[in-house]
């Protein structure tokens, strides 16, 4: 597992991450006296300009299940569980993902600080931590999306071809038993390359609804969001897809899923859900209203005249999408 000391976390600007300390030491840091530690054991720190503060909060709502990444507990508010409140979609797995997106960022910008001081040992030791960190980055993506890269399937493709030559090997040296072994594999193989295909295919086909960093509100829990992240089909983990009652939505799993941050101020737990199309609604009028989240200032640039909110680059290549632009209206421009 990729292991970051505290000093590759430090950016020109406060970075907030949320966890246990148990998480956050096996994945990221060395949590040592750069931490306060919570009651319940989970702990929340602050990388910047020099150094790293550490602070404390509470949190009341009862765990489900076992969280690898509890995104809910820096803010207070009221005890939520049951599957008819907003909790149900809260996803640990999209804020790890998003967790792992800002180490690569950080890495980033620090190896090329690294070169602009010439520091050129440095930089090499944060490109070998980067390149580590982004194959944790890709099995997340896998675990998540079932390995539905094109690479993928194609890899399967080329392990086919191989078990069909050893086949032909043991049939023409009358193996019989190892021809059947081969033969059986290649049955197992040739199903999972055709599952890996269609989702590569899916991925590369999806048609959204909403983009990077629009806002919206959420049709039944009524909470204002703005999209970090999307799925062409629902990514999560069976027994989410159970608790959430995915199976019960009008289109089911296979419509795109979003990662979405929750104002803090409509809903201090949830902080990030997973959320389906159908359940998301744009408002009728642009929402220019103040929209807080600690994500927010590092994955965005800041909101457009609209009100929604500008992915950074980094963002948008990694889902994969152009840069919106608003439609030009010259009567707006005359006024200005």
């Amino acid at each position: 597992m990729v292991q970051i000391s505290t000093n590759t976390l430090v950016t020109s600007r406060c970075s907030v991450f949320c966890g246990s300390k148990d998480w956050l030491g096996r994945n990221f840091v060395q949590l040592r006296e750069h931490n306060i530690v919570l009651e319940d054991g989970r702990s929340c720190f602050c990388a910047f300009g020099g150094g790293v503060a550490s602070f404390t909060g509470s949190r009341d709502i009862p765990q489900r299940r076992s969280l690898r990444v509890q995104a809910g507990w820096l803010f207070k508010g009221s005890d939520k569980g049951s599957e008819f409140d907003a909790s149900c979609e809260h996803s640990e797995s999209a804020n790890e993902d998003i967790l792992m997106f800002f180490f690569e960022l950080d890495l980033a910008t620090r190896v090329q600080y690294a070169l602009n001081l010439e520091e050129y040992e440095v930089a090499q030791q944060l490109r070998n931590k980067l390149t580590e960190v982004e194959s944790e980055v890709i099995k997340l993506q896998e675990s998540r999306r079932g390995s539905a890269s094109k690479s993928e399937a194609q890899d399967m493709a080329i392990r086919i071809l191989r078990l069909r030559a050893d086949l032909q090997k043991a049939i023409e040296t009358e193996n019989y038993g190892l021809a059947a072994e081969l033969r059986d594999a290649i049955s197992k193989l040739e199903a999972k390359s055709l599952s890996a295909s269609i989702q590569a295919q899916a991925y590369e086909n999806a048609k959204y609804a909403f983009r990077l960093g629009q806002k919206l509100k959420h049709k039944i829990f009524g909470y204002r969001a703005v999209i970090c992240g999307m799925d062409p089909v629902c990514c999560e983990s069976k027994s989410w897809i159970e608790a959430a009652n995915v199976d019960k939505l009008a289109r089911g799993p296979d419509q795109p899923f979003y990662q979405v941050l929750v104002d803090t101020h409509e809903d201090s737990n949830l902080l990030v859900a997973y959320v389906a199309e159908e359940n998301l609604v744009a408002p009728d009028e642009q929402d220019t209203d103040r929209f807080d989240h600690p994500y927010a200032s590092f994955l965005f640039y800041g909101m457009d005249a609209a009100g929604d909110y500008i992915p950074i680059k980094q963002l948008r290549e990694k889902f994969n999408q152009s840069r919106h632009e608003l439609p030009y209206d010259p009567l707006a421009d005359k006024n200005a």
